[in-house]
């Protein structure tokens, strides 16, 4: 098996010097995630210092260490590890003759990104995307790096939350097709206006290579901003949406996903997306746009999007006991705005079930506006009929409701939850990270 790494390759890339010849098959700079085979980069950050966990690496396995000091063991000196992490993945995005696709928008990126990767999966294993969220200025160089020289696809996610980063991200992506998800008051506290949030997210179209495709949102309240930057950058553009060259035909929704009849730039499919709600049809539309404009097997696309389930903290069901059963809980834990919060309460809306419940945490970085977007939740709380409600976090004392609890931290929900819930009840769980309703679900989860 080719390596995806030499010392020798990672020195040349880094401009390092290696001491020790050795092979990796990973790239990593949490300690915790060594398995055994990986480079470990010892970077220094805010409120820890890589370099304390050398010895713990090499014990649970690494192959080699990228790092600034000296050491007893295989590793790679350079003078700035952090640096050099942006350097090898510049080399990886430089070696590799695969298809690139950037993923940015407020709301979406992550399941989108993975429907496309699985989508791509449907034809040739030679597939890499970033993982879990890594869509930030280490994350992303990271999930450069991490990409074998023979990819065929290579999918990578971007987020943002101030003007120029994605700017950055996208000069070392270097994506053949760049796609917007979708734009709301995401991060809206660093932004004067939510109109300046489109132009932040239309920044992934400066890194597109020549010919490259920029894929838009028609039916945003601000296409015409990412409409523009995308002429500006791209040699093609392709929207999706009810009013877009990729939207649906006929839409039959069901309270555990949707069967969809779309015309896709002049070819009709016929597809069912295993995942419940109307934000899901805009993902299942820009996911076909985006594999067509890559070169991929929409049809294959079309099956990829029907096995789709919930990833943990974004949409995944799980059956949790409580007192006499069992319960199911949705997860959408991983984080929260007001357009993600109105879509999950839509959904858990849409199923039938003795009792609807809401456990919803505070959001974040809404600035100004705080109180008003969390008093905005009433009117998707009300359509959803939820008949027992736990609110988490100061933020959320904006949102007046008779049949609402306020609770001041994670670990007060979890026992609301425990105390509240019974047989057959459903319950949604979403939250900003910070609340941390994750540590919630896993609790109950493990418990079933």
């Amino acid at each position: 098996m080719t390596p995806l790494w030499t010392s020798d390759a990672i020195a040349a890339a880094t401009g390092g010097t290696a001491h020790g010849a050795f092979t990796v098959d990973n790239v990593a700079f949490d300690s915790r995630e060594i398995i055994g085979g990986e480079l470990f980069i010892a970077m220094r950050g805010d409120t820890t210092n890589g370099h304390r966990f050398i010895d713990s690496a090499l014990q649970r396995g690494a192959a080699g260490i990228l790092c600034e000091t000296a050491i007893d063991a295989p590793h790679v000196r350079v003078t700035d590890s952090f640096a050099a992490l942006e350097a090898l993945g510049r080399a990886a995005r430089a070696r590799t003759g695969a298809t690139i696709i950037g993923v940015t928008g407020s709301v979406g990126k992550t399941g989108v990104k993975e429907a496309i990767r699985l989508s791509l999966l449907q034809n040739t294993p030679a597939v890499h995307a970033s993982v879990k969220s890594y869509n930030n200025h280490s994350g992303v160089p990271l999930s450069l790096a991490r990409m074998p020289a023979d990819s065929r696809f290579g999918v990578f996610e971007m987020g943002m939350n101030h003007a120029g980063e994605i700017a950055a991200l996208t000069r070392q992506v270097r994506p053949h097709v760049a796609l917007i998800t979708w734009v709301a008051p995401v991060h809206i506290e660093f932004f004067d206006s939510e109109a300046g949030i489109a132009h932040a997210k239309a920044e992934i179209f400066e890194g597109l290579e020549p010919g490259g495709t920029a894929i838009i949102p028609a039916d945003n309240p601000h296409i015409a901003i990412l409409r523009a930057a995308a002429q500006t950058h791209a040699a093609r553009t392709i929207s999706f949406g009810a009013t877009g060259d990729v939207r649906p035909l006929s839409v039959a929704m069901t309270a555990d996903g949707t069967d969809i009849t779309a015309d896709i730039m002049g070819e009709t499919l016929a597809f069912r997306v295993g995942m419940a709600g109307a934000h899901w049809v805009n993902n299942a539309l820009a996911v076909l746009a985006t594999v067509k404009a890559a070169g991929g097997d929409i049809a294959a696309a079309g099956l990829a999007l029907a096995d789709l389930n919930g990833l943990p903290g974004r949409g995944a069901r799980l059956s949790v006991a409580v007192r006499g059963g069992h319960a199911t809980l949705l997860d959408e834990s991983y984080n929260a705005n007001p357009a993600s919060m109105a879509a999950s309460l839509a959904v858990l809306g849409s199923i039938a079930a003795p009792r609807r419940l809401a456990i919803l945490g505070q959001m974040g970085e809404l600035g100004e506006g705080s109180a008003a977007y969390h008093a905005g939740l009433a009117a998707p709380i009300a359509a959803a009929k939820v008949d027992a409600l736990a609110l988490v976090g100061p933020a959320m004392e904006a949102l007046k409701l008779p049949n609402a609890t306020h609770l001041a931290t994670a670990a007060d929900a979890l026992a609301w939850a425990r105390e509240t819930l019974r047989p057959g009840d459903v319950c949604l769980v979403k939250g900003s990270n910070a609340v941390g309703l994750g540590t919630l679900v896993k609790t109950l989860g493990e418990n079933d």
